[in-house]
């Protein structure tokens, strides 16, 4: 058996992940993180990190664990929350859950595990791991979506490195969250009937402008409208002969001899897109003020994301109007009237290649090659058939279907079948 720290957050699910670890034999340290202090931004009623240290302290007493209270709000602050900041500033969408994973759990705090001599650091997340050897004997660590299908958490691990993933335990991956109540339940665990957090990692559900303007200042600026009708639109078209044309974990090395267009005549045929067509079929609606008419104002373009629907203030229409761009050079955000609207409709991304990460090192692709994977661009979206190219431009995904929102900043991560293999920042 080994020793265990596990992050205790004073939720259910780390509650019942250290239960499990103790009655598998391991040695059970709980760590407990304080990563904010501010308030600013929080909406009433969400419960601040000291609720969540008491209802830990709690789970750490019923289980006679030890429970050591680290303050990381420091490292949070300069490497997940600044981050966000500049993400926004620059008219981005980042992933702070993403971030929070990849640059605090499982590096600040697992730094501070292994001065506890920790052999593994665990953590509530409802993922699993498997282990598997090389040709050359070296450890493969891989990362498998969790075992209910409605709480799998593998998505927000996307960034882990294999150092990170080799000290790494899910004791609840395999467990579905209503078992995981009942656990709780039977073992008389405080948190058991304790709601899940929800917002911001750490920080809490908060009034995003607000929490913004902490460094973002408020500017007024235009609201324009564009129809569905834009020409732009109708001049953007995919050939279905690109798509879904072989299977996922199927891969074709590109070449210029098959970017060819029309239909294929085999079902064998690997029909590659150009350059050229992958950029454009990747790149973003771009607007100006004079494809659309001015409907209203806002109160700074760095504050909205896109296919966000709230926050506005302008109604009287059959339809929701949804954010189709923002432009934060010029303050100007760009809208179209309802969920159909083509704007929020894209059939590829790209990523740069210095923002890809590749979970499993054995499924990385080199410039030149394309494989099939399933992918998903947001939390809970269900698994969507997509092509990844690498090309030297950087690595793009051509999906089956036309995506909804794809927004710069944001992660895409691609599945193997369970194995969540890689991801990367969309570029635009």
């Amino acid at each position: 058996m080994a020793r265990v720290v596990i992050g205790l957050s004073g939720g259910v699910d780390s509650s019942v992940a250290a239960y499990l670890l103790k009655q598998q034999g391991h040695e059970v340290i709980g760590l407990f993180m304080v990563n904010w202090h501010d308030t600013t931004g929080t909406l009433e009623g969400d419960c601040p990190w000291h609720d969540d240290r008491v209802f830990a302290e709690l789970v750490a007493k019923k289980l006679d664990i030890p429970l050591h209270v680290v303050d990381l709000s420091a490292d949070y602050r300069a490497r997940v929350v600044d981050y966000m900041f500049a993400e926004y500033e620059r008219g981005r969408t980042p992933n702070p859950d993403v971030l929070c994973n990849r640059e605090i759990k499982f590096d600040v705090f697992l730094h501070e595990a292994l001065k506890l001599g920790a052999e593994f650091v665990a953590t509530g997340h409802y993922c699993r791991k498997t282990v598997t050897v090389d040709s050359a004997g070296h450890a493969v660590y891989h990362l498998l979506a969790g075992s209910d299908p409605n709480k799998d958490q593998s998505y927000f691990l996307c960034q882990l490195s294999q150092e990170q993933l080799r000290y790494a335990m899910f004791p609840v991956g395999d467990l579905l969250k209503p078992e995981v109540r009942r656990i709780a339940e039977g073992q008389g665990l405080a948190t058991a009937k304790r709601k899940d957090s929800q917002g911001i990692c750490f920080v809490g559900k908060v009034d995003l402008p607000v929490f913004l303007q902490q460094k973002l200042a408020s500017k007024r600026g235009n609201v324009h409208e564009i129809l569905p009708s834009w020409p732009k639109y109708a001049q953007r078209e995919v050939c279905d002969s690109f798509v879904g044309r072989i299977g996922v974990g199927d891969s074709v090395a590109d070449g210029s001899d098959m970017a060819t267009l029309g239909s294929p005549t085999d079902a064998a045929d690997r029909l590659v897109p150009t350059d050229e067509q992958l950029a454009a079929w990747a790149a973003p609606w771009r607007y100006t003020v004079r494809d659309g008419k001015k409907i209203g104002e806002h109160t700074g373009a760095h504050f909205y994301t896109i296919g966000q629907r709230k926050g506005l203030g302008i109604g009287g229409r059959k339809e929701s109007l949804f954010i189709l761009a923002t432009d934060v050079a010029e303050n100007v955000v760009y809208v179209g009237e309802g969920d159909a609207h083509p704007g929020l409709w894209r059939q590829a991304l790209r990523i740069e290649l210095n923002e890809l990460h590749w979970l499993n090192p054995l499924q990385a692709l080199q410039v030149g090659e394309s494989r099939r994977y399933s992918v998903r661009i947001r939390y809970r979206q269900p698994l969507q058939g997509a092509t990844l190219h690498m090309r030297t431009a950087g690595a793009y995904l051509l999906f089956d279907e036309p995506q909804r929102g794809i927004t710069a900043g944001q992660f895409a991560a691609w599945y193997d079948g369970d194995e969540l293999v890689g991801s990367g920042v969309i570029a635009e």
